[in-house]
């Protein structure tokens, strides 16, 4: 599947990279899973538009969605699902998993678990590669086991580096551990 942005996208370079390898993941495991084409289109059609108003600017991300105190980097992901939605997109669980594809939300299905794991696995991050190349590789065949793995890596991180840890985020781990 090739990779179209919406005409309103606003990203760099660098960033377009990054949606294109995050997609390229999701691709791979729809395959590998043999989804349905209904639900692979949905998995890349979540890696494409999950960070579509990533390098916007914050008076359009707030445009979009107001600040209810979270750090402006994590409303892009509300902005595009609004977005979205107001072009006509429907399928919850693509806006679900667009929305908080940053923090996470308990009420997930498989796509929204799909995209934070491709989020934080896609290859050209920088650290750990080893580790989440060889996650990237088993979620074919461990997909729960994966999505655990990366959501406590990603709870670990957070901690260790003194972020916040959204309420979303809480309580996706405590459905899930």
């Amino acid at each position: 599947m090739s990779l179209e942005l919406p005409a309103w996208a606003q990203v760099s370079d660098k960033r377009r990279a990054h949606i294109e390898r995050v997609t390229a993941l999701l691709d791979r495991w729809a395959e590998a899973l043999r989804l349905d084409g209904a639900t692979a289109q949905a998995w890349h059609d979540v890696g494409a538009w999950h960070d579509a108003m990533r390098d916007a600017p914050n008076d359009v991300i707030q445009s979009f969605v107001p600040n209810d105190g979270r750090p402006i980097q994590t409303l892009h992901g509300p902005a595009a699902a609004a977005r979205l939605a107001s072009e006509g997109e429907q399928r919850s669980d693509v806006l679900e998993a667009i929305r908080w594809h940053t923090t996470g939300h308990p009420e997930w299905d498989r796509t929204g678990r799909a995209l934070y794991m491709a989020d934080f696995l896609e290859p050209g991050r920088p650290f750990m590669h080893d580790d989440r190349a060889f996650l990237a590789a088993h979620l074919p065949h461990d997909f729960a086991g994966v999505f655990r793995q990366v959501l406590r890596m990603r709870i670990e991180w957070n901690v260790r580096e003194g972020k916040p840890l959204f309420p979303e985020t809480v309580a996706l781990w405590n459905v899930v551990r």
